[in-house]
C-alpha cells in the first residue's frame, strides 16, 4: 500500500478536501476522498478533573450536525505551539480552568474513513478556575461538571434525552479514571 498523491480540491481556512490516489494491496491504484485540517499543527483533547473529582464536558452547537453536542474541551493547535501549551490555552480558553498537571493519555485517528485529523488527548489535573467559560468569539460554549464515577450514566441520560455525545467521551474518561486509580 503506498500513496501515490495528493489533489487538494478545495482549500478554506482550516480545511481542505483531498482526493487521494493510492495503491492498495493488490496493487490496484484507486481513489479516496478525505478531509485534512491546514494551518494548524495538531488537535488535542483533554479530560479535565477538578478538585472536587469532576470530570468537565461542554456543550456547544456544532453546524456540522445542526445540534448540540456534549463533549471534552479540545481545539487547535497553532503552528509552532506545542501540543502541552495548546492544551493549557485551550483548557482556560473554553472552561476558565487552567492546569497545574498534564498527563499524556493517547494520541490516534479521529475519524479514519474521512479525515486525516489525529488528536493527542492528556489528563488534565491540579485545576484551578482562573477565568470565565464560553470560549472565543466563534464558541458558545456551556461548561458542565459530572462527577467522575457517574460521567457514563449521565451521558447515556442525555442521549436517551435527545442530546448528541460525541463517543469520544466514554473511552477517554474511562482512560482517566483508571490512570488516576494507579
Amino acid at each position: 500500500m503506498e500513496i501515490i498523491d495528493k489533489i487538494v480540491r478545495w482549500k478554506g481556512k482550516f480545511m481542505s478536501a483531498v482526493e487521494i490516489h493510492y495503491r492498495d494491496a493488490k496493487g490496484v491504484e484507486r481513489t479516496w476522498e478525505a478531509i485534512e485540517r491546514v494551518n494548524i499543527g495538531g488537535i488535542v483533547v483533554m479530560v479535565a478533573v477538578t478538585p472536587a473529582n469532576t470530570v468537565i464536558l461542554e456543550r456547544q452547537f456544532r453546524p456540522p450536525l445542526g445540534r448540540d453536542v456534549l463533549e471534552l474541551p479540545a481545539g487547535l493547535v497553532d503552528p509552532g505551539e506545542s501540543m502541552e501549551d495548546a492544551a493549557r490555552r485551550e483548557l482556560i480558553e473554553e472552561t476558565g480552568w487552567s492546569a497545574r498537571e498534564l498527563k499524556f493519555l493517547v494520541e490516534g485517528p479521529m475519524s479514519t474513513g474521512a479525515s486525516t485529523e489525529i488528536i493527542r488527548t492528556y489528563l488534565c489535573t491540579g485545576l484551578e478556575q482562573v477565568g470565565k467559560a464560553g470560549g472565543d468569539d466563534n464558541e458558545i460554549i456551556e461548561v458542565i461538571e459530572v462527577p467522575i464515577e457517574s460521567v457514563n450514566e449521565y451521558l447515556v441520560n442525555a442521549q436517551a434525552g435527545g442530546v448528541l455525545v460525541d463517543l469520544k467521551v466514554f473511552g477517554l474518561v474511562e482512560m482517566a479514571r483508571r490512570t488516576l486509580s494507579r
